[in-house]
């Protein structure tokens, strides 16, 4: 059993830019406590939920595939009091706790199309279900009732590509307690209906990426993470690959629609983006590139009596053994046309560098690029239920960051000195996104897996959001490997508001992959 780190005193920067501030008492974010296993980029702290019931923090720690049950009455000393081992189910993968303090953790089994498993916890981590659900549950939520959990089901293929089960979504109904729960309590939603020969194929946009060798559409979608919404439902699930989003309906079981993202021009103003590693500069500037913005984390939010949904836009592409999409603008062929600057835009102080997808571009079939595109949209976006996109933060995050930590722009997130490091591949990747209301104000918090730290936008009006503060608890001057560097890689995100946390305040709680560490934040207006 891992010890406890005590508290690490590491260079921690709030920074705030006056102009932009959203009210008079704009937030900040103070370092409470912080816990730490000691294990660097072993994903010894991924996802994180919070028990009120004991006051405990349920963490994901990948690397004993075990549940980490941290004691937060006093949010300053947080404390290890036990490890819940569920390596007997399966590698974990996301943790959640339900409004009756439920405890939910998503494994996914050893064999790449084996059945995952949910297993539910309680507030002492003591096993009290198990069921099956769909193949490598990503994640796992509950509806605000509690009365039902759902996962979202990635089904990866194999490395070699010549397994490739479908992606779903399992639905638990927990109506009846979880000590009357059985395997016919779940429903797996897959997407079988919109292949090619199913009854909803000519529902499915043709923006929606499905390129998998030999993949069915079914087979093709992986279902990454899931927000449903304030009155429990609808489920959004991000298809992060895909770029797309899926709409459930959750009392019916019913997938409701597929809506593709489509892309972003990094040639409009507003929209550029730093596209090489190899210039020593911040050069964010607008390209001939489409970005994609394949989102990860994904929440929901009310204002006004309206329901929206905002995205982080991480982006990922798929890169096996057995078939790789990835390449480089300087590896490949440009048509003269699209691109009559093709010999300077393929230098590697310009686009040379930039990491782009092999899988589209062509579309005229001869061999050339027509158009570029990058995966990931190095932002965040809000939508209405309905999937109308109500804003675009274009290259707010990368200005943000050049402004306010410019030695250290787009770093990597396992090494210090790593300056400019990320821009040529998705620059700081937004990860994660949390929603919380304070002072009658709705806040959100973006993770930037790369350079680490949370961004935090008041989006009170969701066409507006002003940023608030960025709070990085990474210490730029230590040695990542040697544990000296603070956080890095911000994978979870928790907001735990004032009236269920253990000292009063809001708290945001940020798990780091990288670091294994789980930071607790003060929030303070």
């Amino acid at each position: 059993m891992r010890t406890r780190v005590g508290l690490l005193v590491v260079c921690v920067f709030l920074l705030t830019l006056a102009p932009a501030l959203a009210q008079d008492n704009p937030l900040s974010l103070q370092v409470l406590g912080r816990y730490a296993t000691g294990m660097f980029d072993e994903s010894a702290a991924e996802i994180v939920a919070y028990n009120p019931a004991s006051q405990s923090l349920f963490i994901v720690n990948g690397a004993s595939d075990t549940i980490d049950i941290v004691n937060i009455s006093d949010p300053a000393n947080p404390a290890l009091t036990t490890q819940v081992d569920v390596s007997a189910y399966g590698s974990p993968n996301s943790v959640a706790v339900s409004s009756s303090n439920l405890a939910a953790v998503a494994l996914n089994a050893e064999a790449t199309d084996g059945a995952g498993t949910v297993v539910f916890l309680d507030a002492a981590g003591t096993l009290l279900a198990t069921v099956n659900v769909g193949v490598l549950p990503d994640m796992v939520t509950f509806t605000p009732d509690g009365r039902r959990a759902l996962t979202a089901n990635e089904g990866e293929p194999s490395d070699d590509y010549t397994v490739d089960p479908e992606g779903s979504v399992s639905i638990i109904d927990l109506s009846g307690g979880v000590e009357t729960l059985t395997q016919d309590n779940v429903i797996t939603l897959g997407f079988a209906d919109f292949n090619r020969d199913g009854a909803r194929a000519a529902e499915l946009p043709a923006e929606v990426r499905i390129y998998g060798p030999n993949a069915t559409v079914a087979q093709d979608l992986e279902p990454e993470y899931i927000a449903v919404s304030p009155d429990g439902t609808l489920a959004f699930v991000t298809l992060q690959e895909n770029n797309a989003v899926a709409v459930l309906d959750i009392a019916s079981a019913t997938v409701l629609e597929i809506r593709a993202l489509g892309f972003k021009d990094h040639s409009v103003e507003g929209s550029g983006l730093d596209a090489s590693n190899e210039d020593g500069a911040i050069n964010i500037a607008l390209w001939p590139v489409f970005g994609m913005y394949q989102p990860d984390g994904i929440a929901t939010f009310e204002i006004g009596g309206m329901v929206y949904y905002i995205t982080a836009n991480e982006g990922d592409t798929r890169d096996y053994e057995g078939y790789s999409e990835e390449g480089e603008v300087s590896e490949m062929t440009l048509d003269s046309g699209a691109f009559p600057d093709a010999a300077t835009l393929q230098e590697e102080a310009n686009l040379g560098k930039l990491e782009v997808v092999t899988s589209m571009g062509d579309s005229d079939g001869d061999g050339d690029y027509d158009a570029l595109y990058v995966p990931g949209g190095r932002s965040f976006s809000i939508y209405s239920a309905d999937g109308t996109l109500i804003y675009e933060s274009g290259d707010r995050l990368e200005q943000l960051i050049a402004q306010l930590l410019p030695a250290e722009f787009n770093a990597t997130n396992d090494e210090n000195g790593s300056f400019d490091d990320r821009s040529d591949n998705k620059g700081p990747e937004p990860e994660d996104v949390e929603i919380g209301v304070i002072a009658e104000r709705s806040y959100a918090f973006i993770g930037l897996e790369r350079i680490g730290g949370v961004m935090v936008f008041d989006i009170s009006d969701p066409a507006a959001p002003v940023f608030v503060t960025y709070a990085n608890n990474r210490d730029f001057s230590g040695d990542a490997a040697a544990g000296t560097a603070g956080d890095l890689g911000p994978e979870g995100l928790l907001f735990i508001p004032a009236a269920s946390s253990p000292n009063g305040q809001n708290l945001l709680v940020v798990a780091n992959e990288i670091s294994g560490s789980t930071t607790i934040f003060q929030i303070s207006n």
